[in-house]
């Protein structure tokens, strides 16, 4: 294997950059999302989606702490029992650096701690089920089939600031050109 290509705006995928599927990706596991890539290398990929939220809360999953009701997001389809974080506290609880002010994992017992004392910024945190993986090859295929585009490397304020919700459509409307144009597109053009 071992070549990499260059995709669409020139923008190859890495660690630090973010996929967003092309406006009519038929998975519904991914449409319309954005994904934040953690790692990407010859074996494979994986990311977490960052603007799907989940219809429960930290505190219903997580027995150990009551009233932190915090956003849980399904960070992909695979291995959904399991829980993982985003963050931009290194300082605190460690973690792996992914881009500009933002790291992955880290000492969960330590923000165990802190959700339970109340010492966490809640904005600095970003939890995840389950999580986005590709095997060998598998991105640059779906890459290869215009189902995702690649942004610039990111920075925490666009993967903590901003409304989930309308992710999307404002990271494609801040990547221009024909981007913009594609976050306007309707979800069902048949409804236009």
């Amino acid at each position: 294997m071992g070549r990499y290509f260059q995709y669409k705006n020139g923008l190859s995928p890495a660690k630090g950059r973010l996929l967003i599927s092309e406006p009519f990706l038929p998975d519904p596991n991914f449409e319309r999302t954005v994904v934040l890539i953690c790692e990407h290398n010859e074996e494979g990929s994986f990311g977490f989606v960052l603007n799907k939220k989940s219809k429960v809360y930290f505190d219903d999953i997580m027995e150990e702490v009551e009233g932190f009701k915090k956003d849980i997001y399904i960070g992909g389809p695979v291995q959904q029992d399991t829980l993982h974080f985003i963050h931009r506290s290194p300082s605190t609880v460690g973690g792996v650096k992914i881009g500009e002010g933002i790291y992955w994992g880290g000492d969960f017992d330590q923000v165990m701690t802190m959700i339970n004392t109340r010492q966490i910024n809640d904005g600095d945190f970003r939890f995840f089920v389950g999580y986005s993986g590709w095997g060998e090859g598998q991105l640059q295929q779906e890459l290869e089939a215009d189902s995702w585009i690649v942004s610039p490397e990111v920075n925490d304020a666009l993967v903590f600031d901003l409304d989930a919700q309308d992710l999307w459509r404002t990271v494609l409307k801040q990547m221009g050109g024909r981007y913009n144009m594609y976050s306007n597109y309707p979800q069902d053009p048949r409804l236009n």
